[in-house]
């Protein structure tokens, strides 16, 4: 009897762990098609696209969400495919160069010299959670410079705000790529101005 319940509570704990832990989700970011434009004032100029600075967290691949103001946590489970600020960076330079409103579009790291150069500070990248509504958020600010004179050639802030259909990380990253389709349009057509 002894040897019956030692074996049994070796089972019920060996079956304790031995439980598969859930499986990590890893998303991207989609960059959306961009028909070429025929006409542009920087049309004849190199585009250098800095890495993005973050005014809350660090930049990498995890997952951001909150619940209220103060609330804020990552998701366990899921994270992003790579660091967010290169998947923006990586993102903004596809975009850009399908547009075709610049000779070259390259990144920061680039040695070739540039007459351009765009930067940009988020805001915003992160999950919303308020009761029973749920939402992406990006808030991106981008800044224009000439690099041969330092001077600024103009800035704007890109505000979104997109409804998820579920509230977990598969409804966040699906509204994030909806928002990156508009911030992408929106840019373009800023940029072409």
């Amino acid at each position: 009897m002894r040897i019956t319940i030692i074996l049994l509570f070796t089972f019920l704990l060996g079956g304790c762990s031995m439980k598969e832990a859930p499986v990590m989700k890893t998303y991207t970011l989609v960059v959306p098609n961009i028909s070429p434009l025929s006409s542009g004032s920087y049309r004849n100029k190199v585009l250098k696209v800095s890495y993005p600075l973050t005014l809350k967290e660090k930049l990498n691949d995890k997952m951001y969400y909150s619940y209220s103001l103060s609330d804020r946590g990552a998701y366990m489970n899921s994270r992003w495919s790579n660091n967010v600020g290169k998947l923006l960076q990586g993102s903004m330079i596809s975009v850009l160069t399908q547009s075709r409103l610049f000779k070259v579009v390259l990144p920061f790291s680039s040695d070739v010299e540039e007459g351009l150069r765009i930067e940009s500070s988020i805001f915003d990248f992160s999950h919303h959670v308020r009761g029973d509504a749920s939402y992406a958020i990006i808030s991106i600010q981008y800044t224009l410079m000439n690099s041969e004179n330092g001077k600024l050639i103009k800035t704007k802030r890109f505000s979104y705000k997109e409804y998820t259909t579920t509230t977990d990380a598969k409804g966040y990253v699906e509204a994030t790529n909806r928002i990156m389709s508009r911030l992408s349009r929106d840019l373009v057509v800023w940029l072409r101005q």
